[in-house]
């Protein structure tokens, strides 16, 4: 097999959405540190500006709603006339949170959902990608999840977004062989973001009736990776030319479990987790 190519991102332009919190952020700041001309997009005004004033070189910014192709269009426009070097990297990252049983979900918030994650990838690829194409360099960088890796209860709508972010990136990278152009697909584990506390959880999926901010609590209790690091793993995997990111334990696990048990891999998830839930209990 040929050797991955190695790329640099530092010191050259970045695209990022979902930048007003979170992953985003950390991406956005961690490669201004470094260097790189940062175009940064997200719905949440206040936060992006937050996000705006912590850069440390050229920016640009805009309040984008991923869903909407046509805007995306334009803001690939004017990142193409402002960007002050190549662009290195297209980081498609926004996302959202459904929870809720097949059996009740609210078509409503799972098309919401599926708008944001997966079509808001599909625009923001469409939109930026021929700009990488005239250049023949340069990387599309996906946010997928480990919940792209397996199916999980109470997560259908959000597991099938991730599943087909997970598709999408993958042929893409097959279309783009011969050329100066990559696709990558990233896969977190969980991260200490809001993603949970901003989702739509209109009722306990499980019926124990707990509250949307005890379920929050309860997810942001089995994170194992700071937004920071999962953007420090992110900028090292698309620089050594990875096709496929895994972020925390928590990811490497799922993976190994997807391809040793299949049909079988949340008996052992499930164990683990409730292992997880009591030993956070205990030390708090």
């Amino acid at each position: 097999m040929p050797r991955p190519r190695r790329r640099t991102i530092s010191g050259r332009t970045v695209m990022i959405t979902g930048a007003a919190s979170g992953i985003g952020r950390s991406l956005a700041q961690r490669l201004s540190r470094h260097g790189s001309a940062v175009a940064i997009a997200d719905i949440d005004e206040r936060g992006l500006k937050e996000t705006e004033a912590s850069l440390h070189g050229p920016s640009l910014t805009r309040v984008l709603d991923v869903r909407d192709a046509a805007a995306q269009h334009e803001f690939a426009a004017e990142v193409r006339a402002w960007m002050p070097t190549t662009l290195a990297a297209v980081f498609n990252n926004a996302g959202v949170a459904v929870a809720s049983t097949v059996l009740d979900a609210v078509p409503e918030d799972d098309d919401w959902l599926r708008e944001i994650n997966f079509q808001g990838v599909v625009n923001g690829t469409r939109a930026f990608l021929p700009i990488l194409v005239e250049q023949d360099e340069g990387v599309i960088v996906n946010t997928s999840s480990v919940f792209g890796l397996l199916g999980i209860p109470f997560q259908s709508a959000y597991c099938a977004s991730k599943f087909a972010v997970r598709g999408f990136t993958d042929s893409l990278r097959q279309e783009l062989r011969g050329t100066g152009v990559h696709a990558v697909n990233v896969h977190p584990g969980g991260i200490t973001t809001n993603i949970a506390r901003n989702g739509r959880i209109r009722s306990d999926p499980e019926g124990l009736g707990r509250t949307h901010d005890q379920i929050a609590s309860e997810f942001e209790a089995l994170t194992m990776t700071s937004p920071d690091k999962a953007a420090e793993v992110i900028q090292a995997g698309v620089e050594r030319g990875k096709a496929r990111i895994l972020i925390g334990a928590d990811a490497y696990l799922f993976d190994a479990l997807a391809r040793l048990a299949p049909t079988h891999y949340y008996d052992v998830v499930s164990v683990i987790e409730k292992r997880v839930r009591a030993r956070r209990t205990v030390s708090t």
